[in-house]
C-alpha cells in the first residue's frame, strides 16, 4: 500500500508541474496595416482651428504597445482649394494643424502619404444641433436600482441628418457611443439614451452630441455592434476588419484602416444628483 500511495504521488507532482509550464503560441498576424485616426471635431462656440491627426499601425496579439507611424506627408484641402498642413509634433504619430478653417457642409480632402503610398478621402463637415437639455431619472430599471439620463436636443426638420452620441460617466475609462438618425422624429425633440446602476451622486457625467454623415453613420453602427458583441468601445481593437472611407490610391488592395470624418459637435459635463 505504501509502494501505491508513493506511485500516485509521484504522478501527481507530475502533472503539477506540467501544468506550470509556459506555452507559446504561434498566433498567424498580417502584415501591419497602416491606421489613420482622422477625426475633425469642431466644438460649438470655438474657433476650431487647431486639429489632430494621428497615424499608427496595427500589431500583433502580444505587442503592448501601439506603434507609431513618423515622418508622413499630411494635409487637407477644402472645396475652396485652401490647403491645411498637418505637421508631426513632438508626440511620434501626431500630426497637428494649427490653421485649420472648418465651414459646415464644406467638402474636405485628406491626403496622407506614407511609406511610398498615397490614401485619400473626402467628407463633408456636418452641423449640429445644441443640447437643450439634460434629465435625470432614479430608481428605474427592470429592478429599480439604475439611474437614467436623457439628453434632448432638437432636430433640423428641413435635412436629412446622422448623429453621434458620446457618453463618457466618470466610473469608467471607456465611453460609450449610440448613433441616431431622424427618420423617425424629423423635426421634433430627441434625446440620447444612458441608464447603469452605476452611477453615483457627485460623478461627472460627459455628454457629447457631434453631427455626422451617412457614411459615417453607417460605419458607426458596425462598429458598435462588433464592440457591443464583445463588451467593448468601437475604438478598441476590433473582432472584425471593418473598412472606413481612405482609399489607398497606390494600391487599392492594401486598404488603411480608421475613418476621416468632419463633425460640429456639442459638449456637456453634468453632475449626477
Amino acid at each position: 500500500m505504501k509502494k501505491i500511495k508513493i506511485i500516485v504521488a509521484f504522478i501527481g507532482l507530475i502533472l503539477i508541474s506540467s501544468c506550470e509550464k509556459v506555452v507559446d503560441i504561434d498566433l498567424n498576424t498580417m502584415e501591419p496595416k497602416l491606421v489613420i485616426d482622422a477625426a475633425i471635431k469642431w466644438q460649438k462656440g470655438t474657433v476650431g482651428n487647431i486639429q489632430t491627426i494621428k497615424l499608427s499601425t496595427t500589431s500583433s496579439y502580444y505587442d503592448t504597445q501601439i506603434p507609431t507611424v513618423s515622418g508622413a506627408t499630411v494635409f487637407i484641402t477644402d472645396a475652396a482649394n485652401n490647403v491645411f498642413n498637418f505637421v508631426e509634433s513632438n508626440v511620434a504619430g501626431s500630426y497637428v494643424c494649427s490653421n485649420f478653417t472648418p465651414v459646415l457642409n464644406r467638402n474636405y480632402t485628406l491626403t496622407v502619404n506614407s511609406n511610398g503610398s498615397t490614401y485619400t478621402a473626402t467628407e463633408s463637415l456636418k452641423p449640429v444641433p445644441q443640447i437643450d437639455r439634460i434629465e435625470q431619472i432614479n430608481n428605474t430599471g427592470f429592478s429599480a436600482d439604475a439611474t437614467e439620463i436623457k439628453s434632448y436636443y432638437t432636430d433640423n426638420g428641413t435635412t436629412q441628418d446622422y448623429y453621434l452620441f458620446k457618453f463618457k460617466p466618470s466610473y469608467t475609462a471607456i465611453p460609450i457611443y449610440f448613433a441616431q438618425e431622424d427618420i423617425s422624429y424629423q423635426g421634433n425633440q430627441i434625446f440620447g439614451l444612458y441608464r447603469s446602476d452605476k452611477l453615483k451622486p457627485g460623478q461627472n457625467f460627459e455628454v457629447t452630441l457631434s453631427g455626422i454623415s451617412k457614411q459615417y453613420f453607417n460605419y458607426m453602427r458596425i462598429l458598435i455592434s462588433i464592440a457591443g458583441n464583445s463588451s467593448g468601445s468601437p475604438f478598441q481593437s476590433p473582432s472584425a476588419t471593418v473598412r472606413g472611407n481612405i482609399i489607398n490610391t497606390t494600391n487599392e488592395a492594401n486598404y488603411p484602416l480608421g475613418y476621416f470624418s468632419l463633425s460640429e459637435q456639442d459638449y456637456r459635463n453634468y453632475i449626477v444628483n
